[in-house]
């Protein structure tokens, strides 16, 4: 891809830009008690918070929840024993990047690539500023970067670093990729109790993707955040257009009632596919568009108010009420 100047924030992104929404970061508390995120787009429901760590078992006591009972405890001693469980020191947060030839598109705004790459951005800086470690997989169909989980200013310089030198920007126009090996990988290397960040467009969800995300959701907050163009959704007006790969272009004719309504159908069809996973197991979906003002769609999405006092910047770090 030519990085001409005049397309940076649009078809490609700088390392520059991205380093500078910091200070943006700042009106994105990734704290479990200020985040509400809209489940399967249905309700909200707060965040788990940080993962939790089984530390003793004693005897049961009234009131006790009967889901956490030691089972093995009980049965040796012949007494109903109790889990207790404390608070993990931190909460590693994974974002999982999608950088696939589909991420290459749009008619308004930037970018999918370019938008992701914003939200990641925001996401990592935010994930500093709580002291939480932060890891990533960034993944086109043939190259998948793996960060490891670590905390500090380093961690996201080495993300946005290997966001934006990631050979996508290269090959985008190269086969598309079913996201499989990815949901693998993801799979393998988050632990429990961990904050994870799903970032494309899920145009290429197959059986076996699912399943994968499926097990991550069992332990793990997961939230999907999925690119869209406005033109993904809805044909523009009746009449000839011309469009363009990058390499060849071709006319496309929207005049056809019939081929407007299964366009629209076929988007809507898998937006509710998307919802319906993300209701059944307890998932988080935030459609977010190429034209969107990104740090005011997560803010909608995540149910935090912009301007409100607690969200200020230095008054949401951990530990702060």
């Amino acid at each position: 891809m030519n990085k001409d100047p005049k397309s940076e924030g649009i078809t490609w992104i700088s390392a520059q830009s991205l380093i500078k929404l910091r200070h943006d970061a700042s009106k994105l508390p990734l704290h479990s008690s200020k985040i509400h995120a809209r489940q399967g787009g249905a309700y909200m429901s707060s965040f788990k918070g940080r993962g939790m760590e089984y530390d003793e078992s004693r005897l049961y006591l009234a009131g006790d929840d009967i889901r956490n009972m030691d089972w093995r405890v009980t049965a040796r001693s012949g007494k109903p024993h109790t889990k207790v469980f404390r608070e993990e020191r931190e909460r590693p947060v994974i974002l999982w990047l999608d950088l696939s030839p589909s991420m290459f598109f749009a008619t308004r705004g930037s970018f999918k690539a370019v938008v992701a790459a914003r939200i990641a951005a925001l996401l990592a800086w935010s994930t500093n500023a709580h002291n939480d470690r932060l890891g990533a997989l960034i993944f086109d169909a043939n190259d998948h970067v793996e960060l490891k989980p670590r905390r500090g200013k380093s961690a996201v310089l080495d993300l946005i670093g290997k966001t934006c030198n990631h050979p996508a920007w290269q090959n985008a126009h190269g086969r598309p990729s079913s996201g499989h090996r990815a949901m693998t990988r993801l799979r393998r290397v988050t632990r429990p109790g961990s904050l994870v960040f799903l970032v494309s467009d899920f145009k290429h969800m197959d059986a076996q993707t699912e399943s994968h995300l499926i097990n991550i959701a069992r332990n793990n907050d997961v939230v999907l955040i999925q690119l869209y163009d406005p033109i993904e959704a809805e044909l523009p007006p009746p009449g000839n257009y011309k469009v363009s790969n990058g390499e060849d272009e071709f006319i496309v004719n929207t005049s056809g009632k019939q081929q407007r309504m299964l366009y629209a159908q076929r988007f809507q069809q898998h937006q509710e596919n998307l919802a319906r996973l993300c209701r059944q197991y307890r998932m988080y979906l935030l459609p977010v568009s190429t034209s969107d003002n990104v740090l005011n769609r997560l803010q909608q999405g995540l149910g935090i108010q912009a301007g409100h006092p607690q969200f200020k910047s230095g008054q949401n770090r951990q530990g702060s009420k």
